[in-house]
């Protein structure tokens, strides 16, 4: 019993985290149909920077805060120069994403070198927390706790606020939008920031689990992908989708679909 609970917090722990990668590609996917395919660049970028940062003396907090803003700095930079030209012509827009998601990597790689980086974990955050009389990684709750408030804050953000109103107009009818008075592209441009600034800011949360190390991006953005197809474009909780299933499985085959129970 006790095993299965602990797999099933750490899966959605680890879902917790896939859920900030993944919200802000389904963000930029879903209100403007662009294949961001340099997400999870942006998801090591965020975390390379964080990890100067706090060798500097930065608080782990602030390093995330800031290592998100470049991300997004740099994403919006990405949007008004390159992707804005690019409107509408989808293989164009993976083309030009994949191989600049190439160009972080290499330039991740000069910089930082090929060793993996290990993010320490937040002094507050350390050690254990008791549930159900059994000991959990306090800092992988945290990350769960972190995907609750976000996926809150997103939800209020597109659905309850007039900024939120004017995102879905301009994605619904951007000439009318324009009509109206609202400046389509600054929103967009917007959008893309927060996508972006979600991804640097989920690669700082995993730093403590995963290690920052060459081949980080491409091995989170299949997953990111995965979370957003199942889930659909446009869903802040798609990955529940994902991890529900793996959750069952956990729960009435320990060992798994195919697996053998130890003997």
């Amino acid at each position: 019993m006790s095993l299965w609970v602990v797999l099933a917090v750490n899966s959605i722990t680890f879902g917790g985290l896939l859920f900030l990668l993944s919200a802000g590609f389904s963000l930029i996917f879903g209100l403007m149909k662009i294949p961001n395919l340099t997400h999870g660049s942006f998801f090591m970028l965020g975390a390379y920077v964080a990890t100067s940062l706090i060798a500097r003396g930065f608080n782990f907090w602030v390093a995330a805060l800031v290592g998100g803003l470049f991300v997004a700095a740099f994403g919006g930079i990405i949007e008004r120069l390159i992707l804005r030209r690019l409107a509408g012509a989808e293989l164009a827009q993976v083309l030009v994403t994949l191989g600049l998601s190439f160009m972080i990597a290499d330039v991740c790689l000069m910089v930082w070198t090929g060793d993996p980086i290990r993010i320490d974990t937040p002094s507050g955050l350390r050690g254990a927390t008791s549930l159900f009389g059994m000991g959990f990684p306090t800092y992988r709750l945290a990350i769960s706790l972190v995907a609750v408030i976000f996926a809150v804050a997103l939800w209020a953000l597109l659905d309850r606020t007039r900024l939120g109103a004017m995102i879905r107009a301009g994605v619904d009818d951007p000439a009318m939008a324009r009509v109206v008075g609202i400046r389509v592209s600054r929103l967009f441009t917007i959008v893309f920031c927060l996508g972006a600034w979600l991804a640097g800011f989920a690669g700082v949360m995993g730093g403590p689990i995963l290690s920052v190390y060459p081949g980080l991006d491409q091995e989170m953005l299949p997953l990111a992908l995965v979370v957003v197809i199942l889930g659909g474009s446009g869903s802040l909780l798609a990955y529940v989708v994902l991890f529900l299933p793996m959750l069952i499985v956990l729960v009435v085959r320990p060992q798994g679909l195919f697996g053998r129970p130890a003997l």
